[in-house]
């Protein structure tokens, strides 16, 4: 019984997770974007060294999640898949008399 559950957290983590990561990588973009905003404006300046340290923040979580996706998508092919019974209208049989 504590398999079930525990597959179902690892099924919503993993959605979570790749619904999470776009965020991590359009974060990433726009503190690199950033960084290099105020580099060239003011190289060495206080925000520069906050946009590169978020840079390296976003870069971390994008890339623990990717890490940890990919481990899970790894560790999950020798496992069998189980699918939902497919959608079908109830149709009443009824023996022709």
């Amino acid at each position: 019984m504590a398999q079930k559950t525990d597959h179902l957290e690892s099924v919503r983590a993993v959605r979570q997770l790749r619904r999470i990561r776009p965020v991590y990588a359009g974060g990433a973009a726009l503190w690199a974007a950033s960084a290099v905003w105020t580099g060239w404006d003011d190289p060495g300046s206080r925000q520069m060294w906050v946009s590169v340290l978020f840079l390296v923040v976003f870069a971390g979580l994008l890339s623990v999640t990717s890490l940890w996706l990919w481990r899970q998508q790894t560790a999950g092919e020798g496992r069998s898949v189980h699918h939902a019974a497919p959608r079908r209208t109830a149709t009443r049989r009824h023996a022709n008399a």
